[in-house]
């Protein structure tokens, strides 16, 4: 082998070795529902350091000074003991996910979304291969984990039947199911996960602030455009002409084959089709009058107060808890009534890490609220921001960088968005930037370094994928492949949402760039 043939292999090892240590690291960091209540405690105690002093800030929702709250107080503890149920209850984003996720899992689990993505991708022309496959990758969030299990393998699968490199078609789709994760044109159940917590962090500095669920819709539908065009471009110019080299060694008789669609799925898909299609025209046919009930009072679809709003997460139930239902039917994957409550149990099982989280996130943020320390130091931070007359853009691409970094160490996306957006929405609504263009930023950052940390759950599945084709594949293998989507998105998703503030466009549904609203 040449000196150039085993530069890569030298890079990858070198990079192996500095993820090595980035692993440990990230081992050392306690779980997220540890680190909720880690910090629970820490603001109790910070609240009574703090409670000792007095401050000259306002406060906005009072006009009066800043005071902090001892949350160690004996009335304090009592009120937090007696309110504790009401408070994980009333946790804005548990509903809005458990809800939406019954629905998605019902039609996950029938086969609904499984067939769709293999129907889109085994009819698309081999020129379309790449861009085609990041779009499903995309469009696959809808169904949270069915990129990971469904989309990535299948990469791998096509691109190898195309006689093309199966670790690029695996990278593609990575790239698009994790790189890509907060760009798609379909609603799915992180949009409100996310406006639920950015709502509750802006209600620290503005308890009557409402934000929309959709209020970051237009740009991530204008976002997988961007996503397509890089995966792309780098799949095929950059990450494909890379691997010629490697060889595909995989032990044939074991390499995965592309399963065709049987004829009794492609009937129940249709079917499912239909139902959701019929379900979509019978809400347009019911929003449609100026009097319709889902209209609001001025007859306005998407007002706050429209039911249509109010509406988002159980339309997104219904839109695919019916299809689902009918293609299981169809297809024989639900026989009886039961099966379909079994498939919702079984998607709620899923969900149990995240009702543990949401526990002691809930606590925290209302301990954190009633504190007034997010309050203090929103208006501390606004303060020296201000002091250094740092640009609008520039905070917004240093709080991109941040979030990056972060993500690195803490995966979830609504785990590190419940931790720092208390911190940064209402520091950066001071500053006149509304939380709908703060939410938008951090979606991007908490994108783009997805694909290259191998604390992500989904990575070592990722790693054994590739292991498929190339036997010696390991992490840095998968990182070095990974790096280049990484940093181009990075870089290009941060000056396109630049640009889509500079030119105005609208960021979601009743969104804006500016607090308060003009």
């Amino acid at each position: 082998m040449s000196a150039d043939n085993k530069a890569p292999e030298a890079n990858s090892g070198l990079l192996n070795r500095i993820l090595n240590k980035v692993e440990v690291i990230g081992n050392k960091l306690p779980d997220p529902a540890v680190m909720f209540a880690g910090l629970l405690v820490i603001v109790w105690f910070l609240s009574l350091i703090f409670a000792q002093f007095s401050y000259s800030e306002l406060d906005p929702r009072s006009g009066n000074p800043v005071v902090v709250n001892n949350l160690l107080a004996p009335d304090a503890m009592a009120n937090f003991l007696a309110t504790m149920v009401t408070t994980f209850t009333s946790f804005a984003p548990l509903g809005v996910v458990l809800v939406a996720m019954l629905g998605i899992g019902v039609a996950e689990r029938s086969g609904f979304i499984n067939v769709g993505i293999k129907l889109l991708l085994n009819n698309t022309a081999k020129f379309m291969l790449t861009p085609i496959l990041i779009l499903v990758a995309i469009v696959s969030h809808t169904a949270v984990d069915a990129g990971y299990v469904l989309v990535i393998p299948l990469g791998g699968i096509i691109f190898y039947a195309a006689g093309r490199h199966p670790l690029a078609g695996i990278a593609a789709a990575f790239a698009g199911v994790s790189g890509g994760f907060s760009a798609n044109f379909v609603p799915s159940a992180i949009d409100p996960m996310l406006q639920g917590i950015t709502q509750e962090a802006a209600r620290l500095y503005d308890p009557t602030i409402i934000l929309n669920p959709l209020n970051n819709w237009y740009f991530t539908a204008a976002s997988t455009l961007v996503v397509v065009l890089v995966g792309w471009y780098l799949t095929d110019r950059v990450i494909e002409p890379r691997l010629k080299g490697t060889e595909v060694d995989g032990d044939p008789a074991e390499m995965p084959k592309i399963e065709e669609v049987q004829p009794r799925d492609r009937k129940a898909f249709s079917a499912g089709s239909l139902t959701m299609i019929l379900g979509i025209a019978f809400l347009v046919a019911a929003v449609w009058p100026e009097s319709s009930a889902l209209r609001s009072p001025d007859g306005e679809i998407a007002a706050f107060d429209a039911p249509l709003m109010q509406s988002i997460v159980p339309i997104i139930f219904l839109l695919f808890w019916l299809p689902g239902i009918v293609h299981g039917f169809v297809a024989g994957t639900f026989t009886e009534s039961k099966d379909v409550i079994m498939a919702m149990s079984k998607t709620m099982e899923t969900m149990a890490y995240y009702l543990v989280m949401a526990f002691f996130c809930a606590l925290f943020i209302k301990a954190f609220g009633d504190s007034n320390l997010g309050i203090l130091l929103a208006m501390k931070g606004a303060s020296f921001l201000q002091s250094l007359a740092v640009p609008g853009p520039v905070t917004l691409v240093g709080i991109i960088i941040l979030v990056a970094i972060i993500n690195i160490f803490v995966g979830s996306a609504s785990a590190k968005w419940l931790l720092i957006s208390p911190i940064f929405v209402p520091m950066l609504m001071q500053l006149g930037i509304s939380p709908d263009l703060t939410q938008a930023a951090y979606r991007v950052g908490d994108s783009v370094s997805n694909i290259i940390t191998p604390l992500l759950p989904y990575f070592p599945l990722v790693v054994v994928y590739c292991q498929r084709y190339v036997k010696g594949t390991g992490i840095g293998t998968l990182v070095s492949m990974m790096l280049p989507y990484s940093v181009a998105l990075g870089i290009i998703w941060t000056a396109f949402l630049l640009l889509y503030w500079a030119i105005g466009i609208p960021l979601g549904v009743q969104a804006n760039y500016v607090y308060p609203a003009g």
